[in-house]
């Protein structure tokens, strides 16, 4: 399993336009590999179950057992799903460029939640705002910061 930064950095550079349906099996596998590392940071071994045809949705299931909050992702795997069949089953479609670009941004928004969630664990408690994540650092917008 690659690291996380490594599958994001491919996400941002497979080329949706050259190839839709190549690009829709790529980012299909790098989501199935950021949920791989949600599993496996709470000590489970990855299932190759199905559940709807994909594993990806297995895995997502796999990944709430004993974190209800991780179900926030649930309709962003979902939507995964959807743009990935929308490319696949319709490779003529005028729109097929526009649905795989579409599956990238869920694909990393997927990513982006899961990386996040590694790092606060309360985040996706009430949404996937990163919030928690971009004021660690930062003060909050309308507020003085001593200097």
């Amino acid at each position: 399993m690659r690291p996380l930064a490594d599958i994001e950095r491919t996400m941002t550079a497979i080329d949706v336009e050259a190839d839709p349906q190549a690009a829709a099996g790529e980012l299909l596998a790098l989501s199935e590999e950021v949920l791989e590392h949600w599993v496996t940071a709470h000590g489970r071994e990855p299932t190759d179950d199905k559940r709807e045809g994909f594993r990806l949705l297995a895995l997502h299931r796999q990944g709430t057992k004993g974190d209800p909050s991780f179900n926030a992702c649930r309709e962003t795997a979902r939507e995964i799903a959807y743009h990935y069949n929308l490319v696949t089953m319709q490779p003529e479609h005028t729109e097929t460029t526009h649905r795989a670009e579409m599956l990238r941004m869920v694909s990393n928004h997927l990513y982006l939640f899961v990386s996040g969630k590694l790092q606060v664990a309360e985040l996706g408690e009430f949404c996937c705002s990163a919030k928690p994540i971009r004021s660690a650092d930062k003060h909050e917008p309308g507020t003085s910061k001593e200097a």
